[in-house]
């Protein structure tokens, strides 16, 4: 049975539908940056005291920039390098390298990925069903 609206009612259930459609994306952008995010792998020659990496994936947090605009950030100084290759340090010697074996630019493929995922949540956010 289709929904009935009211025209003066149009503007505003759209606007709601987009807004929610942002927050969705972006948490699911979020879930899967976290996951490809590499974790630094504890060695033999670390001291004992050290735990492990993981910093860098909990520095990821979401930005939203009003109803309709959203990005995922990352504060850690050497976010760039790892997610990007960008502004390697000298120690890496101009080679990209993370021992995770790391795609540079992920995030940015993560949100090609995120384009047709979203329409299908439109699709159910539409239909009363996200």
């Amino acid at each position: 049975m289709a929904r009935k609206i009211q025209l003066n009612q149009v503007a505003p259930y759209f606007a709601k539908q987009v807004e929610t459609l942002v927050k969705v994306t972006t948490f699911e952008a979020l879930a899967r940056v976290k996951t490809a995010t590499p974790v630094r792998k504890v060695l033999p020659s670390d001291p004992p005291s050290y735990m492990g990496g993981g910093d860098l994936r909990n520095a990821w947090q979401p930005k939203f920039n009003g109803p309709y605009e959203a990005e995922l950030v990352n504060i850690m100084e050497y976010a760039e390098p790892v997610c990007y290759g960008t502004s390697l340090p000298p120690s890496w010697k101009g080679d990209y390298k993370t021992r995770q074996g790391t795609v540079p630019g992920f995030p940015d493929l993560i949100a090609k990925e995120l384009e047709s995922w979203a329409e299908k949540e439109y699709q159910k956010i539409v239909r009363g069903m996200g």
